[in-house]
């Protein structure tokens, strides 16, 4: 009988970092592949070009140079998965932030009216790519069909995530994204028991996200050929089909929803409702028919309860405030309140003008979101009923300490892990709202004498939510033109915070993440 092996086992070693502890080729090396890959989407509206009559060469050109430059980072760093937990925290921050700045060259290279200067054309992108809905242009008319169909594509390919499609088509991503797809999805989402495989995950999510969003396209074109709509033309169709799935908010008329027939509306409410479902949840329901689970989805409930409730409440602040009257009323409170709390930004009317009250509903529903996993901005259903559960056990535990009580959703045990995630990110949150409060409003005195407090903490709310509109000159048939450089750049960057949900750059600024 051989005797047991006694001798002292070594460690395991980790992977050579050099000096850093982080791997930097690796990680730049995944950022060029994702760049050179996104560099394919400039030619669907160069096609566009074509089509329309216009010049498709500032596409074209904006394509080849994310492409050389992805193929470049690419080679000189030689980075190669597998990628760790490190690598795909500064990945994600590094592709949230280049892609837009790639995204914006088309509007400065055609020296789009309004989208001109570096600035704009990156808070354009920005509000496209983070599915915000937030723009600078004051006149949609004088913008090309191109240019629109650019800006709405932005929203398709940012809304789920260009990492999670780049996960789905790209074999080479296979390993080491599971990282990348646990830092992509909004919110803390369950996904291996959706499938066996990172790829296969991702490709679940983007068919259900690109079905939802042809059902809508078909809907609403059928509306425009049936003459319930005749606004609702095939580009209309696709404009506002991709922005109330993306949950975003851009859209090809100045007037935003104000101007469609009353059926459209809902048929878009609609649409906004499903899209702010968990797109995992969703697949279940649609596709492997699990009917039962999604009736025992707490959060799916609660999103629903929310969404009647804060219907409710609108209407009758705006019923006894006589702002709306009759069905129509009825109708724009239960359409701003889902535009609000799924954080697509859509309007039906100006809501500057309900008052008071509404407006302090409205700026209540920006910090909801919608569910985990789908493309909603926000804190997400799931994060506060984690932390009314957390508060409650906390109550609970106080005047029974020796009690195990351990906190539950949807009957399954929230650790400690993602209980500690959840607080994290809300005093995150709170701290980067509070810091872009106080800019806004700090270069507002300098450069724009007037505007309000409420202006500056609405502005900072819709833009870290990814709501998009604010109140006031702001509004959802306004603009943020008006506003200093200084204030959009602060915009952008909580518009870019509210897409990564904070964590990940917060992580990245941590002097211990860049130590061995």
């Amino acid at each position: 009988m051989t005797p047991p092996d006694t001798a002292p086992r070594r460690p395991r070693r980790r992977p050579a970092r050099g000096r850093l502890g982080v791997d930097l080729r690796t990680a730049l090396g995944v950022v060029g592949g994702l760049l050179a890959w996104f560099a394919l989407a400039f030619l669907a509206p160069a096609v566009v070009s074509l089509v329309t009559g216009e010049p498709p060469w500032p596409f074209l050109v904006a394509g080849a140079v994310t492409a050389v430059t992805g193929l470049a980072l690419r080679r000189l760093t030689g980075g190669r998965p597998p990628l760790g937990v490190r690598e795909g925290f500064l990945v994600v921050v590094a592709v949230w932030l280049l892609v837009p700045a790639f995204g914006a060259l088309p509007f400065l290279l055609g020296r789009v009216p309004q989208l001109d200067h570096p600035v704009d054309a990156y808070f354009e992108a920005m509000s496209g790519f983070t599915a915000t809905g937030a723009s600078v242009l004051t006149d949609v008319d004088a913008v090309g069909t191109d240019m629109l169909f650019w800006r709405q594509l932005t929203l398709v390919l940012g809304g789920l995530g260009i990492i999670v499609l780049a996960l789905a088509v790209l074999p080479r991503l296979r390993i080491g994204g599971r990282e990348l797809l646990r830092s992509e999805l909004p919110g803390p989402v369950e996904m291996e028991s959706l499938g066996a495989t990172v790829r296969g995950t991702a490709r679940r999510l983007w068919k259900i996200y690109l079905a939802v969003t042809a059902a809508g396209v078909l809907v609403l074109a059928g509306l425009g050929w049936a003459g319930l709509d005749r606004r609702m033309d095939l580009f209309h169709a696709f404009s506002y089909a991709t922005s109330a799935v993306a949950l975003g908010g851009f859209t090809p008329d100045a007037g935003s929803a104000r101007d469609l027939a009353p059926v459209t509306q809902w048929v878009l409410c609609a649409l906004m409702v499903v899209a702010g479902v968990n797109l995992l949840r969703l697949y279940r329901l649609a596709v492997l028919r699990q009917f039962r689970a999604g009736l025992r989805d707490e959060e799916l409930r609660l999103y629903l309860a929310l969404l009647v409730a804060g219907s409710a409440v609108l209407a009758a602040e705006l019923f006894a405030a006589g702002a709306v009257q009759g069905p129509g009323g009825v109708r724009h409170a239960v359409f701003q309140t889902v535009s609000v709390m799924t954080t697509t930004g859509f309007a039906t009317v100006d809501w500057s003008h309900w008052g008071t009250l509404a407006a302090l509903t409205l700026l209540a529903l920006m910090f909801v979101g919608a569910c985990a996993g789908s493309a909603s901005g926000s804190v997400k259903v799931v994060r506060h009923l984690v932390l009314f559960r957390f508060t409650r056990h906390q109550l609970e535990q106080a005047v029974h300490p020796d009690a195990v009580l351990p906190v539950r959703v949807s009957g399954r045990v929230v650790d400690d892990r993602a209980l500690r995630s959840a607080l994290v990110f809300a005093l995150l949150y709170v701290l980067a709202l509070a810091v872009g409060t106080l800019c806004l409003a700090a270069d507002a005195a300098v450069s724009a004498p007037g505007t309000g407090a409420f202006t500056a903490l609405g502005a900072a709310a819709a833009c870290l939510g990814n709501v998009g509109p604010a109140f006031g000159e702001l509004g959802p048939f306004g603009s943020y033109a008006p506003l200093g450089a200084v204030s959009k750049v602060v915009l952008t960057a909580l518009m870019f915070l509210g897409r990564i949900e904070i964590v990940p750059l917060a992580v990245l600024l941590r002097r211990g993440y860049w130590r061995a």
